[in-house]
């Protein structure tokens, strides 16, 4: 009944009661039906955009020095702050919040419910990010400006080699399962939270797949990036490494510290 109650009020939580909410969550997520994955995925994929134009702003106005990097990447935040609180269906999150159920049962029609999820989520984000793409390079929604910093923004961020982006990829992905995992324990403080983690995974010149995604169909739209690239050096590359990082890396590491509480109680 107490273990109840601190679910529900999600406070100061210990490991396994964080695990207990995180994987409730995760299995309501799995129950969901498929059209209200589609467009809360959709949805997901055009917020998320807000991080590459906001990045943008910031890189078009302020000043050209030293210090204009490290400022310029608090906008990477903004599309995640309007997802994340939103309750919107981001890919990278599903990395860890899906996967405690299954770790839980490993059973196949867990594995099987976990694919479903993950393959309509990211097909709903990539769709999203198409959708905000096309606004920002077929419309005349963003100033010339700006979309010169989206475009610039962009071609640094698919630039990598297919190893760089894999390896880069690793660390968002635990960054953005690091979120999840510790928004239960916050008490107001979920904003800070999710702005100083994904300044870092900016800042740090890291890789995330769906934020990627939007700037990977502004170079296509543009002409400036073939599809061939764009699928194997970016796009498969970055997906490995954040479901790498969030699942293999960080959601069996949660897994691994409450393993054996969860099953003494079996």
């Amino acid at each position: 009944m107490r273990e109840e109650m601190a679910v529900r009020e999600a406070a100061r939580l210990s490991s396994k009661l964080i695990y207990e909410v995180i994987r409730r969550d995760g299995e309501e997520e799995l129950e969901r039906p498929t059209r209200s994955l589609v467009w809360s995925g959709v949805a997901a994929g055009i917020l998320i955009s807000f991080s590459v134009l906001a990045e943008a702003v910031f890189r078009t106005y302020l000043p050209d020095a030293p210090w204009r990097f490290l400022v310029e990447n608090i906008g990477y935040s903004t599309g995640f702050l309007l997802v994340i609180l939103g309750r919107m269906q981001l890919f990278t999150e599903n990395t860890i919040s899906t996967i405690l159920p299954l770790v839980a049962e490993r059973t196949w029609r867990s594995a099987v419910a976990v694919l479903r999820l993950w393959a309509i989520v990211l097909a709903a984000n990539v769709i999203g990010a198409l959708a905000a793409a096309a606004f920002m390079t077929q419309t005349t929604g963003v100033a010339p400006d700006v979309l010169a910093s989206v475009v610039e923004l962009s071609q640094h961020a698919t630039g990598f080699t297919a190893s760089e982006g894999f390896l880069r990829a690793i660390p968002a992905g635990v960054l953005v399962a690091s979120i999840v995992w510790m928004m239960p324990s916050q008490n107001g403080g979920e904003v800070l939270l999710i702005v100083i983690f994904t300044w870092l995974i900016a800042a740090g010149d890291f890789t995330h797949i769906i934020a990627g995604s939007v700037e990977m169909w502004v170079l296509i739209l543009q002409g400036d990036l073939n599809a061939a690239p764009a699928v194997f050096q970016f796009f498969l590359p970055v997906l490995a490494g954040n479901v790498v990082g969030g699942t293999l890396v960080f959601a069996l590491l949660a897994w691994g510290q409450v393993k054996d509480e969860i099953e003494a109680e079996k």
